[in-house]
């Protein structure tokens, strides 16, 4: 049972009769630490891991402390990974940084965990409630596409289907906001929070923000009264709290912070205190629970996300439309606008039945095409502007719309109705980022 032990290590916790779960002490003249000892992934057999009150791991070498047993795990075993059973909260595992460790010869960051190894790194998440678990696929978030995205979501439902209430999907930091958004189309009728979970370091990593995350989206898929598809993340630098996210509604602001996620054009639907296991929410419009689920997981992958940028040439529409594209979402300057010379491109590729979106390069704010010239002149062409949907949000919905339908008088009829509340009527003045002002 003392999993991943071997050598030095081993031999000191064998002789104490501790395991992985018990409370462990390390003592020496300048060292004092008491945390629940967890399994080891060092390739140093001296090393022994200790989980911390404030949730971080350390590991210390059993050559330089005295190792005492202080109090035995009461904890159960976890379930099998493959286990049938089902949980209150079922944690799909997709793979990405929070099922990742280090490689320390390397350095380098490895997919290997379990999602069953996950809860013993982890060992709180079973005071919260029952918790089943399977690896559905093991992937980093770049190899993520619409294929998986459907094996996701039917995945999703049949967890619900087998009695959970709350669905908890593991998955890598970079391309989180497109798989949420893709299961928010998909399932926009849902009887339990799905709540997407990463981490951007990795569970060994001393700033790991990991076992918070996973910890806060067990509660929030086991408390929360929404019916919806979150991000769940933290919610600044140190380990306070959790920011639970409109999955249509975020995007990852920065490439290491620990707070990288940020509600765009719309304030997150929940804050999860992890210690206090309390999930407060902060709005009232959030989509209530069903009594049953509904999955329409159809997506068109012929879509194109154009970012316009000075110089670019309209010739990369009629290549488009050659190799068969059937949708694009311009991602255009300040209120959506490209230059003047894409009329004609996006003429013929409306009248060809290809949808063309505006969206805005800016985030924040809403594309407004009847400002200046030249969005009304890219309006008249047959360009459809978006509101303040997100570039990638457009893009995902744009792939689900065109896996229902082809005319395009219905594709833009569904692409500007506010399906799962994508679209947001209003902003605030202070939705900008948090560290631009630190």
């Amino acid at each position: 049972m003392l999993e991943g032990y071997r050598g030095r290590a081993l031999h000191v916790l064998a002789s104490i009769n501790a395991d992985v779960g018990d409370v462990i002490e390390l003592n020496s003249d300048k060292v004092h630490l008491r945390g629940i000892l967890m399994p080891s992934y060092s390739k140093d057999d001296s090393i022994v891991v200790l989980k911390l009150d404030n949730g971080y791991n350390v590991g210390f070498s059993v050559d330089k402390v005295k190792v005492s047993l202080v109090e035995r795990s009461s904890k159960k075993e976890p379930e099998k990974t493959e286990s049938n059973k089902p949980g209150k909260v079922k944690i799909i595992s997709t793979g990405g940084t929070i099922v990742s460790k280090v490689e320390y010869e390397t350095g380098a960051v490895r997919p290997a965990l379990t999602t069953e190894e996950i809860i013993k790194f982890v060992p709180e998440i079973q005071d919260i409630t029952s918790i089943s678990a399977n690896v559905l696929f093991s992937i980093l978030s770049e190899n993520m596409n619409p294929k998986f995205w459907v094996k996701i979501a039917e995945s999703v439902k049949r967890a619900f289907e087998e009695g959970s209430e709350g669905v908890v999907v593991a998955h890598g930091t970079d391309t989180m906001s497109y798989t949420a958004s893709a299961l928010a189309f998909s399932l926009n009728v849902l009887p339990g929070p799905v709540v997407l979970v990463g981490s951007q370091r990795s569970s060994d990593r001393p700033s790991s923000d990991s076992g918070i995350n996973l910890v806060s989206s067990v509660l929030l898929a086991n408390q929360a009264p929404f019916g919806e598809v979150v991000v769940n993340m933290h919610g600044e630098s140190s380990d306070t709290y959790t920011l639970a996210h409109r999955g249509v509604k975020v995007r990852k602001m920065h490439t290491s912070r620990r707070d990288a996620f940020q509600s765009v054009n719309d304030l997150p639907l929940a804050k999860v205190i992890w210690k206090e296991k309390l999930v407060k929410l902060l709005r009232t419009d959030y989509r209530r629970k069903s009594d049953h689920i509904e999955m329409n997981a159809k997506f068109d992958e012929r879509v194109f996300l154009l970012k316009f940028y000075p110089g670019l040439k309209p010739d990369i529409v009629e290549l488009l439309l050659s190799a068969g594209y059937k949708g694009i979402i311009v991602e255009g300057t300040g209120l959506g606008h490209t230059s003047s010379e894409f009329q004609e491109a996006f003429r013929k590729a409306t009248k060809e039945g290809v949808f063309v979106g505006m969206t805005s390069q800016c985030l924040f704010g809403r594309v407004n095409m009847n400002v200046y010239q030249t969005g009304r002149i890219l309006q008249q062409a047959g360009v459809i502007p978006l509101g303040d949907m997100l570039p990638e949000v457009a893009l995902v919905k744009l792939m689900w719309v065109l896996g229902q339908t082809d005319d395009l008088e219905q594709i833009t009829k569904i692409m500007l109705k506010n399906v799962v509340g994508e679209y947001n009527p209003r902003h605030l003045l202070d939705h900008f980022p948090r560290w631009k002002h630190e």
